[in-house]
């Protein structure tokens, strides 16, 4: 029960001090998109190169284990097929370590890659960082990243519950010219 209740009250928090972060400057649409090399909850180093010819929906969300980025999270393994159909993958950063991601994964069943950035060094590359309890934590963004390695798209404040279809239409669009 304490664990559900803390769960509620970190969600809210972080939903509470979202706005803040929008203030960020994120990669423009149509720049290159910033390249990383992070590690992943299976071990594996995972660099965007990696991805080149292939369109990226790289997430940032708050933390493993919490309800939004749940609800989120099991949003994208229900359409991964959708996505492995429109040659996308699917990325996820959060500070949490490869170890809470792949235990994370492993709880939920999801099967693409969640990425650990533990400094938040990548997270605010991508201007998707926040402060919470004097520690610094990804905001719920998002970016559709084209073949090229360029931005196609950046979501701001994305609501868990809807988000996947949202970056599924728009990869559909984006797809047809």
């Amino acid at each position: 029960m304490n664990k559900i209740f803390l769960s509620a009250i970190f969600s809210f928090v972080t939903l509470a001090i979202m706005p803040a972060a929008e203030t960020q400057k994120q990669p423009a649409t149509g720049a290159s998109a910033p390249d990383f090399k992070l590690t992943a909850g299976d071990g594996s180093q995972v660099s965007l190169k990696d991805y080149r010819g292939k369109w990226v929906v790289l997430y940032f969300y708050p933390k493993d284990f919490t309800s939004g980025c749940t609800m989120e999270a099991k949003n994208f393994q229900r359409d991964l097929t959708k996505y492995e159909q429109a040659g996308a993958v699917v990325l996820g950063v959060s500070v949490d370590s490869a170890q809470s991601h792949k235990e994370f994964c492993a709880k939920e069943g999801l099967n693409f890659k969640l990425l650990a950035d533990p400094d938040a060094k990548i997270s605010a590359q991508y201007g998707s960082t926040m402060e919470y309890q004097g520690a610094k934590m990804a905001t719920r963004n998002t970016f559709l990243i084209n073949p090229k390695g360029e931005i196609a798209k950046v979501y701001t404040g994305v609501k868990p519950t809807e988000h996947s279809e949202e970056v599924l239409k728009t990869l559909a669009e984006l797809q047809k010219g």
